[in-house]
Parts: structure tokens; sequence; C-alpha cells
């Protein structure tokens, strides 16, 4: 599990030097719940300081590798987690999602991970990022493995037996990737036959509500440890604790009516499919401030939206590294998205 869950008796460390020797008193309810059907903790996993990064370049606990595509960044913050399934070290893992933290270390990794709506995994036990986007979430080798997880994480929440060309499906963003990322992308979407592609709006505006929210988070922490935060997530957190209320406030305007518009741009359809990312895993030494807007462009306003999302491989693309495909449900619909990630995962089996 992502270093982000306590756990009782062992060190925490929220991938902060601060924390180095921190070890809880209590369990995580996700964890807890995991346990008790039977999951053993195989180990705690690395990632991005305080969750807040997209590469798992951690200068306290080192950069995580991508055994998937060596010399290539992990993804983050969850990037220990999505390495440890692809290296083999881990059967299933936790991880927590607030920009893409699950998906985007999903896709680097060529591994599945699932992002639930809002609210229904608890996050109990777990550090915060920015309240009111983060999520907790399953991580496996495929879909199978996440819905698994899933229904133990939620009770009742099971994956939905799902004939495709039953569906309505929308499409979007796709001429934004890479060429064989896009190409991967269609012929996953072609085993949706009434597939239909739509325009969607990105989340614009939107991030001084996360930023006022990660400020309220190390505001105190920050003033007491400075020296102690890495040098690659100090910038963030500057530019969070300079994010006015007036500023946070119409950017919660802004939230409120963009759920407004995608629920009635979705209106007609059961689930949209994009991107996960437009392009393959970056290479390891990128600088992560300067490749985040663009490696969290589609995941981000599925936590700005709290809606259920998977992110599954689609097949070889670039560098043949693997491309990653979203699939995504309105508020709630979780079962129906993993039952259609189960039938589009079969579907591109056969097609291999």
């Amino acid at each position: 599990m992502k270093d982000l869950f306590d756990t009782a008796g062992i060190r925490t460390t929220y991938g902060s030097a601060i924390f180095s020797e921190h070890v809880p008193e209590e369990t995580a309810a996700a964890v807890q719940l995991l346990e008790a059907a039977g999951y053993s903790n195989v180990g705690k996993t690395n990632l991005h300081e305080f969750a807040y990064g997209t590469t798992s370049q951690n200068v306290h606990y080192g950069v995580v590798p991508n055994p998937a595509a060596p010399g290539r960044i992990s993804g983050g913050s969850s990037g220990g987690s999505a390495a440890a399934l692809a290296g083999g070290l881990a059967e299933a893992a936790l991880g927590t999602d607030s920009g893409g933290s699950i998906r985007i270390p999903a896709a680097c990794c060529g591994v599945t991970g699932f992002k639930p709506t809002f609210g229904l995994v608890p996050v109990d036990g777990v550090f915060p990022l920015s309240p009111s986007f983060d999520h907790a979430g399953p991580m496996a080798r495929d879909v199978s493995g996440c819905a698994a997880m899933m229904a133990v994480l939620a009770p009742g929440t099971v994956a939905s037996e799902i004939v495709t060309s039953d569906l309505r499906v929308a499409c979007t963003w796709f001429d934004a990737a890479d060429p064989l990322v896009r190409a991967r992308l269609l012929g996953a979407a072609a085993a949706f036959p009434a597939a239909t592609p739509v325009e969607a709006p990105l989340a614009g505006g939107i991030y001084p509500v996360f930023n006022r929210e990660v400020a309220e988070v190390h505001r105190e922490l920050y003033a007491e440890h400075a020296e102690l935060y890495g040098e690659n997530i100090v910038p963030k957190i500057e530019w969070c604790l300079a994010t006015t209320e007036g500023e946070a406030a119409a950017a919660a305007e802004r939230r409120e009516a963009y759920r407004a518009r995608m629920l009635e741009l979705l209106e007609p359809y059961d689930l949209l499919l994009t991107p996960t990312l437009a392009f393959v895993a970056p290479d390891a030494g990128v600088e992560e401030i300067e490749v985040r807007d663009s490696i969290v462009q589609f995941t981000f306003p599925f936590n700005a939206l709290g809606w259920p999302v998977l992110a599954l491989p689609c097949g070889a693309a670039e560098d043949g590294l693997p491309a990653s495909l979203q699939v995504v449900g309105k508020p709630g619909a979780d079962a129906l998205v993993l039952g259609a990630g189960l039938a589009l995962e079969a579907a591109l089996a056969n097609v291999a």
C-alpha cells in the first residue's frame, strides 16, 4: 500500500522527511477493510512527497523506478504501488488520487487503476492533499483485480455484466494524443460500436480551489518545517499558500459550472472514453513542475467532478510503451465503469 495510508505499528512517512520516524497507532480504514477480507500487507510503497506530484521523484526516499519501462517515470503520486505491480512484488495495491495519482502511474507502468466516485472508499487514516479532490482506490494488473478490491472497499460494488453494443459511449480528447497513442485509443473505442466523438471542455480555472485546500493542510507544517520539504514540491506549496480566499471562491463557482456542463454534455451517454495520458511514460529525468500540466490535463477533470474512472492499458504505442485509456462514468456508476472495463479488456485480449 502507498505510504500515505496509516499502518498501526509500521512506519508511515507520507513520503516526507518530516515523518521519517512516524509510527501510527491506528490503521487506515481502507487497509482495515482489505485485511479483514484476507488481503495481506506485503509492504509500503514509495510515492511523490505528500502525494503532491506526478513523477514519484522523491528526494528523501529515492526515485521510484518503472519496471515496465526502464528509464521512464513510474508516474505519481502512487508510483510505488504501480511499480510494485509491474515488477511482480504485489498482486494488488492501494493508491490515492487527487489529480490523477492512481491513473497516471497505472498508465506509465502498464497496469490498471480505479478512482471511485468521490467518498465511496473511506480516506480515514490517509494524509490529505486536497480534501475535496482526494480519492482512495485499488490498483492491480487487470480490471478483475480492481473489481475484487472494490467489492471489499465499497461493499455492494459489483462489476456489472456488460454487452458493449448496448452502451451509449462518448469519446473525447483523442485528437490531442500522440499518433500511436491515438491509434490504440481508437482501436479500444471500436469495442463499443456506438462510440461517438464529442467535444468536452477541460477543467480550466479550478486549480485555486485545489491550491487553497493544499495550503490549509500544509500552512502550519510548512511554517515549522520548510527546510525539510523537498525542492521539487516547495514551489508548489508556496504557490498554494499564495492563493487567496477570493481566488478560491471564484474557482469554486467555476467548478460547479463545470459539473453542470459536463452532466449536460454527457446526459445522452452511459460512459465517456478519454486518454489517460496524451503520451507514453516520459523520461525519468524530467522536471516534474515542467511536465505536470500536460500529465494531469485528462485526469484532473474527474477529480474536480468526483466521477468514477478506470485507467487500463490498451496496447503498445510510441517506443513500444503502453498507452492507457480512461473509462469514465457519472457519479455512482462505479459498477458500470468496472463492468465496461472487464468487457473492454476481454475485447482487447481477443484482438491481441
